[in-house]
């Protein structure tokens, strides 16, 4: 085959599928995992291994997480054609307006909700656990906005569930390993407490809540929240029966980066995706 002939791929647009959807070029996908390999190193910081969570989660676990109750509007159900219309489809029936039917699952909004449904029962003992994963995320938006706002994207975490001052070190070290890979990439974030959405707005936790921030979001000068480190109390320790030893029911905490937003962040700091790489290679290269 004559290579040369092959048409090079910065000659050809890469258009958006749809609203919320992106198709990302060579460069911004560099940029992309590039990020993410960096955003890693909080997980080999803290001795977190690296697993991968499903990619469906149950509409009951989820319930008993009361996450529809608090958001109704993110989840995006996974449904499928039911067995009376597969011959027309097969025939080349359009599937334009047939009914799905429920499989009693949606996508992941957030990559901590399968591992904590996933260790369900699990006691993680007198010292804690703590995980690292990355993953698609899918919501439901009002609107969508380029890179700071998409229907499905890629979300790193970093969890940890154990005891309650556990909980709020690694809530604490999540923060400054924020800002201090910030700082190599020439990034100026915003930290400001945010609401946490592991609860119910009008209960008594909001309340405590209030008294108690529990989650910090950390934001571009634009206003896009690219980080954030949330400590969930016991919550999921109680409602999953997830224990720490004789400490009883697990407290947790996560450190989450939307890689997406990471990119965004990066490009409005320096100016292009180019830019934005090289200031990237050069941070990894001098640590």
């Amino acid at each position: 085959m004559n290579t040369s002939s092959i048409t090079a791929l910065s000659d050809i647009e890469l258009k958006s599928p749809g609203a919320g959807l992106i198709t990302l070029d060579p460069v911004r996908t560099a940029l992309l995992r590039g990020l993410d390999d960096l955003l890693t190193g909080l997980a080999a910081q803290l001795s977190a291994p690296e697993v991968v969570g499903p990619p469906l989660l149950s509409v009951d676990g989820l319930a008993r997480l009361d996450f529809f109750r608090n958001f109704p509007h993110l989840g995006v159900s996974a449904g499928r054609f039911g067995p009376d219309v597969l011959d027309g489809l097969a025939s080349g029936g359009s599937p334009q307006g047939l009914p799905l039917q429920p499989t009693g699952h949606v996508l992941p909004s957030a990559t901590c909700y399968g591992l904590l449904l996933s260790l369900e029962g699990t006691d993680v003992g007198e010292d804690g656990l703590r995980l690292s994963a990355a993953g698609r995320c899918f919501r439901n938006e009002t609107h969508y906005d380029g890179l700071r706002r998409l229907w499905g994207f890629h979300m790193r975490e970093v969890l940890y569930l154990g005891t309650k001052d556990g909980a709020t070190e690694h809530q604490a070290r999540g923060g400054e390993f924020v800002q201090e890979v910030a700082g190599r990439l020439g990034l100026t974030l915003t930290r400001a407490a945010a609401d946490d959405p592991f609860y119910d707005n009008g209960g008594s936790r909001a309340r405590l809540m209030a008294l108690d921030p529990v989650k910090y979001e950390y934001s571009a000068p634009d206003g896009t929240a690219i980080a954030s480190v949330n400590r969930h109390r016991n919550f999921f320790g109680e409602r999953l029966s997830i224990r720490a030893g004789s400490h009883g029911p697990a407290y947790s905490s996560c450190v989450a980066f939307g890689v997406e937003r990471w990119v965004h962040a990066m490009i409005l700091a320096h100016g292009t995706a180019e830019q934005a790489l090289e200031r990237l290679r050069a941070a990894v290269a001098g640590s």
